[in-house]
């Protein structure tokens, strides 16, 4: 009797498992492995760390190392070709021949080069840690993009979720009231108007219903975009719930962590800085350079027409250059490093301001929410009391179908309207937060303890 009671503990334990509904927390998870985007981002971040080292590469000493092997065979006809060969002391000793020379050249080379003045690598180098600073702010947009849109996208899917809910409650509501329209047109007691009129209101709840489908099927394809598998049960907010205001309550706060601390201003102000630079790059086009160089260099020649012979040749010295005339490219190029840098300092006002904006509209978004929720709540009581008062009308003849329909619509469309209301407050707390640059992974976990779990 044990063993199969063990086993159905174990079941009971493992479809509860399988059945609890997902998180937010979970789903965000499940976006930082799949999404697409962010691995982009990922990538880029870890390519534009690479900036640093590359840029100092140009003030590291280069070394090189190059030879060659050369072999030469020549042959050489003389004048007298055929004719005899007369010694020095007189005598004859055959014909002259062809002179055959075969020589085998052996040369290998090591040479080093350090800079010791070229300002345009100098800047080469400050430029290349802005690029990785420049990656880094980037990458914590991304970060921020990705948090903000799987919120987005999961209260989306719970805010379709609860107007499917509440058109599919409103269609049975609406169909108990087409039938009971119909017995009391049957008995007497009502006119042909009001079975129409419950009709037409079932009609339109249908094809509301139809559209809440597929708007639901929408909103979890989009879940499933960033998430990058078909999302399950989402765990639903809790019923009652108390949404908190921003801290801290000042707006000037929160503008000025946006003009400061948001990433895309921080990626301008680190644009401006390379922009400077850029333009001390370009004037040293005009500077001398000067390098220590060093070289050895070895040369192994043998052949049939003479002996083996090697040699070395060590040097060391400096290398120096001026430029004189480059037909004015030099001043062009500063005067359009001048301009960009213009453009940049433009592109940062033109960010900062945005994001002034994003933060005002956040900011405004999540107050007015809270006040909506609370104005709705009131009016979810007072349309649950209206419905009541008209069906007990409608039972004793003082209310008509009609009146019975019209609080069933309007108690319907408050909850959902509500629910909307709560979940935007929410995003757009997350949003605010966005734009201050001062959203982090852990400013999930309230909002995931706000979730029925």
């Amino acid at each position: 009797m044990q063993k199969p009671l063990i086993a159905v503990l174990l079941a009971g334990a493992f479809f509860s498992l399988e059945a609890q509904a997902t998180d937010l927390i979970q789903v965000y998870q499940q976006a930082l492995a799949n999404d697409a985007t962010f691995a982009s981002a990922r990538a880029a971040v870890a390519a534009g760390r690479e900036k640093t080292t590359q840029g100092r590469a140009g003030l590291l000493p280069t070394i090189a190392a190059s030879g060659s092997v050369t072999k030469n065979d020549t042959n050489v006809a003389p004048w007298n070709l055929g004719a005899p060969n007369v010694l020095k002391d007189g005598t004859v000793d055959g014909l002259v021949t062809e002179k055959t020379s075969n020589l085998r050249t052996d040369v290998w080379s090591v040479s080093l080069t350090q800079p010791l003045f070229r300002w345009d690598r100098w800047e080469t180098y400050q430029q290349g840690k802005l690029a990785a600073a420049i990656a880094e702010a980037q990458f914590a947009q991304a970060r921020q993009d990705l948090i903000t849109r799987v919120a987005q996208a999961y209260f989306d899917v719970l805010g379709a979720q609860d107007t499917l809910e509440s058109v599919r409650a409103q269609k049975a509501a609406v169909t108990e009231q087409l039938a009971s329209a119909k017995r009391n047109f049957e008995v007497g007691t009502q006119t042909i108007t009001d079975t129409h009129e419950a009709q037409a209101a079932y009609d339109l709840t249908v094809a509301q219903e139809f559209a809440a489908v597929n708007d639901l099927d929408n909103k979890r394809n989009a879940l499933q975009a960033i998430i990058g598998t078909v999302p399950g049960d989402l765990a639903p907010l809790r019923q009652g719930v108390t949404l908190t205001a921003p801290q801290p309550l000042t707006i000037d706060n929160w503008i000025s962590s946006a003009e400061n601390q948001n990433p895309l201003v921080q990626v301008q102000q680190l644009n401006v800085e390379s922009s400077k630079h850029e333009i001390s790059r370009r004037r040293a086009g005009h500077y001398p350079t000067l390098d220590l160089v060093a070289s050895s260099t070895h040369q192994k020649v043998d052949g049939q027409t003479q002996n083996s012979a090697t040699t070395k040749n060590n040097a060391i010295g400096v290398q120096w250059s001026i430029p004189l005339f480059n037909g004015f490219a030099v001043t062009s190029q500063v005067r359009e490093s001048i301009a960009l840098e213009d453009k940049a300092r433009n592109d940062l006002e033109a960010t900062r301001r945005n994001a002034a904006l994003q933060a005002r509209q956040a900011y405004l978004g999540v107050n007015s929410g809270l006040a909506q929720v609370k104005a709705l709540e009131a009016a979810e009581i007072s349309s649950q009391s209206a419905l009541e008062s008209n069906k007990l009308g409608y039972q004793v003849g003082v209310r008509i179908n009609i009146d019975v329909l019209n609080a069933q619509k309007q108690l319907y469309s408050t909850r959902t309207d509500l629910a909307k209301a709560r979940y935007n407050t929410i995003v757009n707390g997350l949003k605010l937060k966005s734009a201050a640059g001062t959203l982090r992974e852990e400013d999930l976990a309230p909002v995931n303890g706000l979730l029925q779990h």
